[in-house]
């Protein structure tokens, strides 16, 4: 039986679950369709959902390409309260007054993270200080401040960050950003900047480019669709 030549590769779309890793969506795709080489253009982490996109094959070569587009997200944040990992992946561990804070000092504040910005990465993040991800350093009580060398700001572009205060203390956003941002800092940045604290409650990831998650498939959609059009479909009892 002659051999299939290099596979040319696609581009996938999936909407990520709450709690996968961006690796748990790769490896998934991997073995559940037997892809020999296949890769995602930019991290979305565990606790967020939405656009992911994943190249197989040849394709991998413009995960760069991918990585480098604008992104959109909407999310929820809450003021008031605290968390290590500006997310839920950690305990609530300190709480604000959220009295007098009004809905124009919020938008004050949001203006204030938009355009050119220069930045520093959650502690809870994968960069890596001193060859460790940031984020092992936190799960072993480390502080941003006890890091070894610190955690260089960089410069991003946010070039969109609108707020709702309707459910205030819970403040809904969508934001628009380069490459490189952190949506839990500008979280972070926000609460600080009202003399106050926040965390993030939920993120989405809407866009990359011109692709959209309401183009993308979940999971075992793509997987059920890519076995069905093979020639020789692959077993479904794995």
């Amino acid at each position: 039986m002659e051999q299939q030549k290099t596979d040319p590769g696609q581009v996938i779309l999936i909407d990520k679950p709450l709690t996968w890793t961006s690796f748990d969506v790769a490896n998934k795709l991997k073995y559940g369709c037997k892809f020999k080489k296949i890769g995602h253009a930019g991290t979305l982490d565990p606790l967020a959902t939405g656009l992911l996109i994943l190249c197989t094959g040849k394709m991998t070569k413009q995960i760069d390409q991918y990585q480098a587009q604008e992104k959109e997200y909407t999310g929820t944040l809450v003021l008031g309260k605290t968390t290590p990992s500006v997310d839920l992946e950690t305990a609530i561990d300190a709480e604000f007054d959220t009295t007098g804070i009004t809905a124009e000092q919020i938008q004050e504040a949001a203006k204030q993270l938009t355009g050119d910005i220069l930045q520093v990465p959650p502690i809870y993040s994968a960069i890596r200080v001193n060859g460790e991800r940031l984020y092992e350093k936190a799960r072993r009580g480390e502080t941003a401040e006890g890091v070894e060398g610190g955690i260089k700001s960089r410069q991003v572009t946010v070039s969109v960050f609108e707020v709702n205060t309707d459910r205030f203390p819970e403040v809904d956003f969508r934001i628009v950003c380069s490459k490189g941002t952190y949506i839990r800092s500008l979280v972070r940045d926000l609460g600080l900047l009202l003399d106050n604290g926040a965390y993030m409650s939920s993120l989405r990831r809407t866009r990359i480019g011109n692709f959209r998650v309401e183009d993308a498939a979940t999971i075992e959609q793509f997987i059920v669709a890519h076995r069905a059009a093979l020639p020789d479909p692959l077993p479904t009892n794995e």
